[in-house]
């Protein structure tokens, strides 16, 4: 099956009913996890923001309790895995500002990490990766934001 074209949807959705349009999306809440957590966060945790990077950041803090440090190899890959679950919350959010206060939680965490990520090149590139990120969208916020980012970004 072809998929159609976003502008094509979206003029169809215009010509739905409300109780229509409630259908369509439990419906796609039900094929895919991302579907069903896109939903919750646009319908009960857009209007606070603050509460929602609070949660993602509790959530961050499990992760990296979690982590196996019997070895490089799973820091590393529970490490990619933490990294790749922050940023499907931060696409949800659209957010610049939420975007770069998760990174750089994430990097603070991996700086604190024991043990430290500089004995493995992957582990600092990871970082160094997220470090440039960060600055790269920092850029392009208000001047009063970028200040205190690269403050923070400093510390780091």
């Amino acid at each position: 099956m072809k998929a159609i074209l976003l502008k094509d949807i979206k003029q169809e959705l215009n010509h739905l009913s409300s109780n229509e349009l409630q259908e369509i999306c439990l419906r796609l809440s039900r094929f895919k996890k991302e579907n069903k957590e896109l939903l919750s966060y646009l319908l009960f945790q857009s209007a606070n923001e603050d509460a929602y990077i609070e949660s993602i950041k509790k959530a961050i803090d499990e992760g990296f309790e979690s982590i196996n440090i019997n070895s490089y190899f799973y820091i590393r890959k529970s490490m990619r895995k933490i990294l790749t679950q922050t940023k499907k919350y931060i696409r949800y959010s659209q957010k610049k500002e939420t975007e770069v206060e998760l990174l750089l939680y994430f990097c603070e965490k991996m700086k604190a990490f024991k043990p430290s990520i500089k004995n493995s090149l992957q582990l600092e590139n990871i970082y160094k990766r997220q470090i440039s990120l960060i600055k790269k969208i920092v850029s392009s916020l208000h001047e009063d934001l970028q200040y205190d980012y690269n403050l923070a970004i400093e510390d780091l």
